[in-house]
C-alpha cells in the first residue's frame, strides 16, 4: 500500500533546486514484474527497451543537468541556471512519469477498480466505461509524443482527465496529483503495434494495475 508520499511523486524524484548541493542521484527502480509478464498485451522486448534503455536515459541526463546546475548555484551563473530548466523539465518529466507508468501495471491487471475509486470515477464521468473511452480517446489524440492522465485535483476533490506532451510531468505543470498515466510515446508500442496507437490503448487496459491507483487515490485524499 502506497503512504501519503505517493501525493508528492515529483516533490520526491526532484528536489528542490536550491537543495541540490546535498543531493543523492536519481537512479533507475526496478520493476515488481519479469519484462515479458505483461505478454501478449505489451511483450518483453518492449518493456526491455523502454525500462533499461529509454527510462535509463532519463535517469543518466538528469543527474547529468543536476550537477552542471549545482555548478552553475555554486558560481552564480544565473544564465546557465536558466539554460538547463528544458534539461530539468523534461529528464526529470520523463523519471517521474515512468516511475508512475511501471506500478500503474500488473500482470494481473486488467478489469475495473472498486470501491471509493470506481464510485469516484462513475461520479466525475458517469461510468468506468465513459472514463476509459474519455481517457483513450485523449490519448490517441495526443500529438507527437505525450501521456494521458488520470489525476486527482485535490483543491476542488474531483477526478480530471488531462493530456500532457512531450514529458511535463502532470503535478509540477498541471497541480494534479498523478493517479494513471498512459505513455502515449512511440517507444512504448511501435515495436509490436507499430504506428497504430488505438490498438495499444485497447491492449494497455488488460495490464492497469487498479489497486495501485486506487492506492493513490486513497493517500492523495488523506
Amino acid at each position: 500500500m502506497l503512504s501519503r508520499a505517493a501525493c508528492s511523486t515529483s516533490r520526491r524524484l526532484l528536489p528542490a533546486l536550491g537543495s541540490l548541493g546535498s543531493r543523492q542521484k536519481h537512479s533507475l527502480p526496478d520493476l515488481s514484474y519479469d519484462y515479458g509478464a505483461l505478454e501478449p498485451h505489451i511483450n518483453a522486448q518492449i518493456m526491455q527497451l523502454h525500462h533499461s534503455k529509454h527510462h535509463a536515459a532519463y535517469v543518466n541526463n538528469l543527474n547529468t543537468a543536476e550537477e552542471k546546475y549545482q555548478e552553475a548555484l555554486a558560481k552564480g551563473d544565473v544564465t546557465t541556471q536558466i539554460a538547463l530548466q528544458p534539461a530539468l523539465k523534461f529528464n526529470g518529466g520523463g523519471h517521474i512519469n515512468h516511475s508512475i507508468f511501471w506500478t500503474n501495471l500488473s500482470p494481473n491487471g486488467g478489469g475495473e477498480p472498486k470501491g471509493e475509486l470506481l464510485e469516484a470515477i462513475k461520479r466525475d464521468f458517469g461510468s468506468f466505461e465513459k472514463f476509459k473511452e474519455k481517457l483513450t480517446t485523449l490519448s490517441v489524440g495526443v500529438q507527437g509524443s505525450g501521456w494521458g492522465w488520470l489525476g486527482f485535483d485535490k483543491e476542488l476533490g474531483c477526478l480530471r482527465i488531462v493530456a500532457c506532451p512531450n514529458q511535463d510531468p502532470l503535478q509540477g505543470t498541471t497541480g494534479l496529483i498523478p493517479l494513471l498515466g498512459i505513455d502515449v510515446w512511440e517507444h512504448a508500442y511501435y515495436l509490436q503495434y507499430k504506428n497504430v496507437r488505438p490498438d495499444y490503448l485497447k491492449a494497455i487496459w488488460n495490464v492497469i494495475n487498479w489497486e495501485n491507483v486506487t492506492a493513490r487515490y486513497t493517500a492523495c485524499k488523506k
